[in-house]
């Protein structure tokens, strides 16, 4: 039987890359082989643009760094800005299919617990959610494309 390592052991890992400034950690138990690097020249495709997944195919329309002025979040949203940030390494989406709408877009008001993209990892679709109330005022990464962690990937205004 191979050994299992589950996503909290792998969150762990990335943890101690982080902690330690680390840039790459390699692991090979028994036939089971697990290789985290960060801070790594991104794979590029034929087009010169960074290579998204094929199971996952990136909408032609989707903006890079979409956002609007602050003035807007005034009426609504008051305090400092907030950057959420992508606790994997993955591969940032804007909507849960290729062909649905976002989850958010700039202007949006989020509600604790509100998914705001997913981050693929390992196979694995990862919903992250906004921890608290608030208006989204910028979107850092464009759709389909890879963030390291500790990434921005949104910056919200928190309302009152």
């Amino acid at each position: 039987m191979a050994p299992r390592v589950d996503f909290d052991e792998i969150n762990r890992i990335i943890k101690l890359l982080e902690e330690k400034n680390l840039s790459e950690f390699e692991l090979e138990v028994e036939g089971f082989r697990v290789k985290i690097a960060r801070n790594t020249p991104l794979l590029y495709g034929p087009t010169g643009r960074p290579a998204a997944p094929a199971s996952y195919p990136t909408a032609a329309s989707d903006a890079p760094g979409v956002s609007f002025a602050a003035e807007d979040l005034a009426s609504e949203a008051k305090g400092p800005i907030h950057d959420v940030t992508s606790p994997m390494v993955g591969t940032f989406y804007r909507a849960p299919t290729p062909n649905a709408p976002p989850f958010v877009e700039v202007g949006d008001p989020v509600k604790k617990k509100q998914t705001l993209c997913i981050i693929e990892a390992m196979k694995l679709m990862n919903e992250i959610e906004s921890d608290f109330d608030g208006v989204v005022k910028e979107i850092y990464v464009e759709n389909g494309k890879p963030v390291e962690f500790g990434a921005k990937l949104f910056a919200v205004v928190p309302t009152a």
